[in-house]
């Protein structure tokens, strides 16, 4: 394989086992690789080109090409002149680019085969030498290889353009050409923004198959069409995934043995682009920041398009990646790392006998030599350095099935391999690709039993860092795993490897931040740790944050009884201070004793003590003073046991045991303290206290308050009415409850009748279950019955098969409704009869509270046609003319109750209400219709009465009809609405339909308003004599009235208004016209059907 590349400072090739870099115009440094030989060549000409073979060097500047030959002599091979500025050497053959054409030479510069190309494919700029194998690219963006293995070169494969395959095209950057002359790899431009920049992806044409593969840096995935998401691929890619992504190719080489295998350099885009690129939401995982550049391995094939393997960032020492060749990746190293070393090898003998240019002295190899050249082991290849072709060969299938995760194929690859070092590495290896299921196999292959084992318990661990981690220790990784735990948040973990390593301020730290729930158990072990270097100040300390110096630092300080004190007497510590005390007591000096106990707080032991010396007095003070409980109950018994009673019951109190005070209360029946005692204990020792008073004569009274106070009412009420304690009866009745004995309720409940306290007995009677004697009660003495007392007779709902029950239940309730509605709870009733089942004497009940609002709630609720027909009769009592919605639910009512027989009668009283109250015929006639088909739809028992109505109603539709008839006429046809109006008035039932002052009053207005004042006045005249003592005010407008009456100079009669002087008239007049609009369009207000 060989590789080029021109960077700041010089040209840097690479062959194999030989490098050249140029450190000078026309300086190169040489280092043979095998055998660590370096060696300066100086040349005259000014190098701007140089190709390294394992046997030649050869530079050129543009128009002369000379070639150095290595072996066995550093001498000139050939030098002839040639304008070119791309040549590479095979073997035995030099190929330059001299405009359109391709030249194949011999060393001597003789020409002897031209590699044409066509008008379409472009000139050739870029060429590649692969062992057997040349590579060319052209301007037009044409790749084409030739087979040089033969005399002469034969085209491989067909030409394949570029620029129709790759997006954005704008030109080749570079070629390279596998071992096996399959594949070809491709940097090229694109056009991003108007201008051509390096594209972030790498392209491979399979010539094979004829497809071209790419691979994205910027996304670090496959863009083909066989995909490989490498976070799919095997765990722990995640992170290889992010040092890859957003970056873009610099350079790319072949490995000389292994078609499959590449290695790229790439470099880091700028903010911008990496923006621009991420289309998914990517964000960069948290860590130090990445690398400006780093080495990518890559694995190619046709079945699994383009894999990534590794990455491995650029060491700062080293300026660029010049060559790969398994197990070794080649760098130029940077000048200021260049390491100077003494040569051990005499120089050469010198050959010159070609002529000019010549190797100056220099050329030879100098006493200290400058290796410019570094190389780096592989990592999946860390131990087989001196392998031979088969191990490096199963190594390299090894990592290609294990990047593809076929793990049966991968083991098969290296079965072979026996080299503990190599399953070493394999298993370092996993520790960064996160393979658990690989390192088992290279663990056991490493013989590494104890490490196997502590794998396959962290196998438990839910997280797979925290079990990668464990892998890594026992590889000895330690920092990894530290990054491990840190990155899981498994600080636990890392707390305890801190703990392994003696790192003790590193776990403080941890369980401090991150690691509380051990905070204590850590100090504890640091403490032990401490401890068993001797370090006692630290453990102590360490054992005071443990919480645990209470019995570990007497333990530690046992055999130095100074130190021990000196400690007690510094600590505050009361615990600590009560077990120096009892020490001191165990030793019999009591009084340093009663010191450290009064210190500590402990009153109990100090009493003891006092106790114990006789000093009893101090005891009681210490005992009332502080309050202790148990100070008090062992100051109680020490007077006990010198009979010493009323003390020990006193002490007994305040240490709140007063079931011994009772006791000794009892034994030496001291009575009075006794009640007290009881008053304060439980109901337990109240009731044993009454049992004693009921059975000592004299105190019934109080064994009655004891029994009621202790919870036993029922034996308190039986002594109460056997010693006929009526005041503590009165007293106790309000405790009794339905679980009280029937029996004693009942005569509770006579008690109270006979002293004429009503309310009393009833609720003892319902207590009593009485229910039906208890509503006697209320009707016979007026008992209110309240919802309190409702809700008590109100017996739970019993099940279907419970007849009876339900029966009882029934009439109960129904019982309290009817005493509720006698009452005057209208509601309470109705609510009452709606749990017994009896809508319709709960709607009645409602009816007589006269709630509009809750009969119509009731009525919707219910749903029942006798309840709609009485909802809607009762609303027809309500003020409905004046509120649209009562109307509405009444004629909503009589519609879902069905009686439209109702419903029509109703429209018939909304037709007079519109004509009596609104002069609105209008409406009327809307309303009669709506009566009519009411009555014709309804279902009336006597069909004779039915026919009837229909008939009245259709009569009054056709009078009604023609009134309106003539009003609407009227605006058009004025004299014509006036003769239909005179026709009516001969209709003989008028008046069942058309008030006839209405009709008269029409006529008035319009002669009014035509000035015929006396034909005005003679149908008022009329009207009066038809309709006797008639108000006709209330048919005519009082001012049309008025000015009738002042144009013919009559006055007004008693009713019609007060008389108006002359100069009125004029005024009236004026007014007319305007009346008599009001006066047609009057009847606008009104309901609407």
């Amino acid at each position: 394989s060989v590789a080029f590349m021109a960077m700041t400072g010089g040209l840097r090739w690479w062959c194999v086992k030989v490098a050249a870099v140029q450190v000078a115009p026309g300086h190169l440094s040489v280092e043979s690789m095998s055998i660590g030989a370096v060696q300066d060549l100086k040349t005259d000409i000014h190098i701007k080109g140089l190709f390294v073979t394992k046997d030649h060097v050869t530079v050129w500047n543009g128009k002369k090409v000379v070639i150095y030959e290595l072996q066995p002599l550093v001498r000139v091979a050939g030098m002839f002149s040639c304008e070119s500025t791309t040549v590479v050497v095979s073997e035995s053959n030099l190929y330059s680019v001299e405009g359109d054409v391709v030249h194949v030479r011999n060393f001597q510069g003789i020409i002897k085969q031209s590699l044409n190309f066509t008008e379409v494919e472009g000139v050739p700029l870029l060429l590649d030498i692969c062992k057997s194998f040349l590579v060319v690219g052209t301007f037009n963006g044409y790749i084409k290889l030739w087979d040089i293995s033969l005399r002469a070169a034969k085209p491989h494969y067909t030409a394949k353009c570029m620029a129709d395959l790759i997006d954005n095209f704008a030109g080749l950057v570079s070629v390279r050409c596998n071992c096996s002359g399959t594949r070809i790899s491709v940097l090229a431009n694109q056009v991003e923004r108007g201008k051509a920049v390096s594209s972030p992806c790498l392209y491979i044409w399979d010539a094979d198959v004829d497809t071209l593969l790419s691979f994205d840096f910027s996304t670090a995935s496959d863009k083909s069409q066989r995909t490989h998401d490498l976070a799919d691929t095997t765990t722990g890619r995640e992170d290889l995934v992010r040092d890859v992504r957003d970056r873009y190719p610099v350079s790319h080489y072949w490995d000389g043995s292994d078609p499959r295998l590449l290695i790229c350099e790439t470099r880091r885009l700028d903010v911008q682009t990496v923006k621009a690129s991420r289309t998914d939401g990517q964000q960069d995982g948290a860590g130090a920041l990445p690398a400006d550049v780093v080495i990518v391995s890559l694995f190619a094939t046709p079945e699994s398009g383009i894999l990534l393997h590794d990455s491995i960032p650029l060491d700062q020492k080293h300026t660029s990646l010049i060559g790969v060749d398994v197990p070794y990746l080649y760098y130029c190293k940077k000048v200021a790392h260049v390491d100077d070393q003494t040569s051990s090898q005499s120089p050469p003998p010198l050959d010159n006998s070609i002529g000019l240019p010549s190797l100056s002295q220099s050329a030879l190899p100098s006493p200290t030599v400058r290796h410019m050249v570094a190389r780096q082991t592989m990592r999946d290849f860390a131990g087989l350095e001196d392998s031979d072709v088969g191990a490096k060969t199963a190594m390299i299938d090894f990592s290609y099935f294990l990047t593809i995760g076929n793990m049966d194929e991968a083991f098969k690859a290296i079965k072979l391999i026996k080299s503990e070092s190599v399953w070493e590495n394999m298993a370092r290896m996993c520790v960064k690709t996160k393979r658990l299921d690989v390192a088992c196999v290279c663990l056991g292959n490493m013989g590494h039993a104890r490490g196997a084992k502590a794998l396959r318990e962290a196998m438990k661990e839910p997280e797979v860092d925290a079990q990668v981690a464990m892998l890594a220790l026992q590889l000895g990784m330690k920092n990894e795993a530290e990054q491990l735990y840190k990155s899981c948040g498994r600080f636990d973990l890392l707390n305890e490897l801190y703990q392994g390593q003696d790192n003790w301020a590193e776990s403080v730290h941890v369980a401090e931040t991150n690691d509380r729930v051990h905070l204590r158990t850590t100090y504890y072990n640091f403490a032990q740790h401490s401890e068993a270097s001797g370090d006692f100040g630290t453990a102590i300390n360490a054992y005071e944050r443990s919480d645990t110096y209470r019995t570990e630092v007497p333990r530690l300080l046992y055999d130095e009884p100074a130190d021990l004190e000196a400690y007690v007497m510094k600590s505050k510590d009361r615990s600590l201070r009560r077990w120096w005390a009892q020490y001191l007591e165990s030793t019999g000096d009591m009084d340093s004793a009663l010191q450290f106990y009064d210190a500590a707080q402990d009153y109990v032991s100090l009493v003891r003590v006092l106790c114990y010396c006789g000093r009893m007095d101090q005891a009681a003070e210490v005992a009332i003073d502080s309050g202790d409980r148990a100070a008090a109950y062992h100051l109680a018994r020490q007077f006990e046991n010198v009979d010493n009673i009323k003390d020990a019951i006193h002490y007994y109190s305040k240490a709140q045991c007063l079931t011994n005070a009772i006791k000794l209360a009892k034994e030496h029946h001291l009575d009075h303290e006794l009640m007290n005692l009881a008053l304060q204990g439980t109901e337990d020792e109240m009731l044993d206290v009454a049992r004693y008073y009921e059975s000592q004569p004299g105190t019934v009274d109080k064994a009655v308050l004891l029994y009621h106070k202790g919870g036993d009412v029922a034996r308190a009420l039986m002594l109460s009415f056997k010693a006929k304690q009526f005041s503590a009866l009165q007293m106790m009745a309000g405790d009794l409850n339905e679980h009280t004995d029937p029996e004693l309720l009942d005569r509770c409940a006579q008690f109270f009748l006979e002293h004429e306290q009503y309310e009393k007995a009833v609720d003892l009677l319902v207590k009593a279950k009485k229910h039906f004697e208890a509503l006697d009660l209320c009707m016979s003495h007026n008992v209110q019955i309240t919802e309190d007392v409702a809700e008590r007779l109100t017996l739970p709902k019993p099940s279907k098969e419970q007849a009876a029950e339900s029966d009882y239940r029934t009439r109960l309730l129904e019982r309290v409704a009817e005493c509720c509605s006698v009452q005057g709870s209208y509601h309470l009733a109705t609510k009452k009869f709606t749990q017994a089942g009896n809508k319709m004497k709960a709607m009645k009940a409602l009816l007589k509270s006269r709630d509009t609002e809750k009969i119509i709630f009731f009525t919707n609720v219910s749903r029942q046609r006798e309840i709609y027909i009485m909802a809607a009769n009762f609303l027809q009592q309500q003020e409905w003319r004046k509120d649209p919605e009562v109307m509405k639910h009444i004629i909503s009512f009589y519609t879902k109750g069905k009686s439209l027989d109702s419903l029509a009668s109703f429209y018939d009283a909304c037709a007079l209400v519109e004509v009596d109250d609104y002069q609105n015929y209008d409406k009327a006639l809307g309303a009669l219709n709506e009566a009519l088909k009411c009555m014709t739809k309804a279902k009336m028992k006597n069909p004779v009465e039915q026919e009837s109505k229909v008939a009245f109603l259709k009569q009054r539709i056709l009078l009604l009809k023609k009134f309106v008839q003539a009003r609407l006429l009227y605006d058009e046809q004025p004299d014509e609405a006036v003769k239909q109006c005179q026709l009516l008035l001969d209709e003989p039932d008028l008046e069942t339909a058309v008030r006839v002052g209405d009709v008269y009053g029409f006529m008035v207005v319009h002669y009014a308003r035509e000035q015929n004042y006396r034909q005005s006045y003679s149908l008022m005249e009329e009207l009066r004599r038809r309709v006797p003592n008639v108000n006709m005010a209330y048919f005519v407008n009082m001012r049309v009235i008025e000015a009738v009456h002042h144009a013919l100079d009559i006055p007004l009669g008693r009713g019609m208004g007060a008389e108006q002087s002359h100069d009125d008239v004029e005024d009236v007049e004026e007014e007319i016209e305007d009346e008599v609009e009001e006066d047609l369009s009057d009847g606008e207000n009104g309901t609407g059907y």
